[in-house]
């Protein structure tokens, strides 16, 4: 009881007026016999209201409802249900026990409970690490309608949730790109080049048909107009190369390029399985880390979830050769290769260009860098007061452009490439999949 008792602002606030009138009384003696009944009678009410609620028919339950795993950058919903099985109304604040990586201090719910009466409260979590989260208990701070006296009741609640990459988001984009409203999210449908060439079956020519596809064997013995009807290319190699080095650190909106480049590559291998084709992981900085084959099997994709979930950035520079090693010892036959890194300056590009363009000559590459979204912001918005603030400017508008630059480059070495901002990251490359895949260049 010693330790789940408080005394409330309502009683702080009764004995300020108290200790005020007591002043007073020394002042005006004839009303110090008025303020010794006053205390009297707080402290009454104060035993009163504490019996109330140290009576043990109140009784308040509560349980905390979330995902068993929290998706890395996305808002996760997080519902307590409470229930107030006490004979009396009660008034409350209730603390979650957040883990210590949301650094949240002054987050509380105030709520009124009749007897008998369930509520629940919903909020959102954004973690913005991947790791496991430990959550604490749940602490109900309540009072009767006196409101002088406070009593702590907690609900056992602890629990450990781990934070993978973004699974809502994959769920989100796969559900996205198989019905007609996927163009409203950024998912574009892009017009095919031809056909592919893998034959399904033949059937009846209708009006419309590409008259190329006609089978004229087939139509000598049917003596009716027969057309091959093909699908699309299946088995196509797919993989993620994700650069862990230094460069990959700057952070946006609380996450590293790292852990939006996990977060998009998640999403990718999820819509390349769900096309049948195979999808497979490489991550590299000073070494190669991680490995997974190319497979479409069905525990390919959680293969390549527990893969990201576990990888973490390194303070070194990335070795380039030791990548192409890796991809030239691994990855069997032409396959589509999303390279996930960041360059700063032409100097960097200039650096592993040569390795680039030998990856891209066995395989297609698909470089993807970042665009510095508080830079182009600055140079937007920002006014020009002074010659200091022409020179940040300046500096700004030249660093943009150099970005652009290097885009350029990789264009005239024949590789393609993805200049894009941290939060358009998965769209794009869902696109740019789907490019490549429409035109048949891989």
């Amino acid at each position: 009881m010693y330790k789940n008792f408080f005394l409330s602002g309502r009683f702080f606030a009764a004995a300020s007026f108290l200790i005020g009138l007591l002043v007073t009384a020394y002042i005006f003696p004839i009303i110090f016999p008025v303020a010794e009944a006053c205390v009297v009678i707080l402290f009454i009410l104060v035993l009163l209201d504490g019996i109330v609620l140290f009576n043990k028919k109140v009784e308040v339950k509560g349980k905390r409802e979330l995902a068993q795993v929290l998706s890395l950058g996305d808002d996760n919903p997080v519902s307590i249900l409470i229930e107030n099985n006490s004979f009396l109304t009660l008034r409350m604040k209730v603390i979650d026990e957040l883990p210590k990586e949301f650094q949240l201090r002054k987050t509380h719910h105030l709520l009124n409970l009749k007897a008998r009466e369930q509520k629940k409260i919903e909020y959102t979590l954004r973690p913005v690490v991947r790791g496991l989260y430990n959550f604490g208990s749940l602490l109900f701070f309540v009072q009767s309608n006196l409101g002088l006296v406070r009593r702590r009741i907690e609900a056992q609640a602890a629990t450990d949730v781990p934070v993978y990459p973004s699974i809502i988001q994959m769920k989100k984009y796969e559900l996205k790109m198989f019905i007609k409203t996927a163009r409203e999210y950024g998912v574009k449908k892009v017009r095919r080049i031809g056909h592919s060439y893998e034959f399904e079956h033949i059937k009846f020519y209708t009006r419309g048909d590409d008259y190329r596809s006609i089978n004229w064997k087939a139509t000598g013995r049917t003596s009716q107009l027969m057309v091959n009807q093909y699908e699309d290319e299946k088995s196509q190699q797919v993989y993620c190369l994700i650069d862990k080095s230094r460069v990959m650190h700057m952070p946006f909106e609380g996450m590293s390029l790292f852990d939006y480049a996990v977060n998009s590559s998640l999403v990718i291998s999820n819509i390349v399985l769900a096309k049948q084709d195979k999808a497979g992981l490489i991550t590299f900085a000073e070494k190669t880390k991680s490995v997974l084959k190319a497979e479409r099997s069905k525990i390919q994709l959680k293969k390549i979830l527990e893969a990201l979930y576990n990888e973490t950035e390194q303070p070194v520079e990335a070795n380039y050769e030791n990548l192409y090693l890796t991809v030239n010892r691994y990855v069997k036959g032409r396959s589509l290769l999303f390279l996930y890194t960041n360059f700063e300056s032409t100097y960097a590009l200039q650096r592993v260009l040569p390795q680039l363009q030998k990856l891209n000559n066995h395989h297609l590459l698909v470089v993807v860098f970042f665009e510095n979204t508080e830079v182009s912001q600055f140079t937007k918005h920002n006014t020009v007061e002074n010659l200091e603030d022409l020179y940040t400017h300046i500096l700004a508008e030249d660093y943009t452009l150099t970005k652009i630059q290097l885009a350029q480059m990789l264009k005239q070495m024949g590789i393609h490439c993805m200049l894009t901002k941290p939060e358009n990251l998965t769209v794009n490359s869902i696109n740019k999949y789907l490019e490549l895949k429409a035109r048949g260049m891989i």
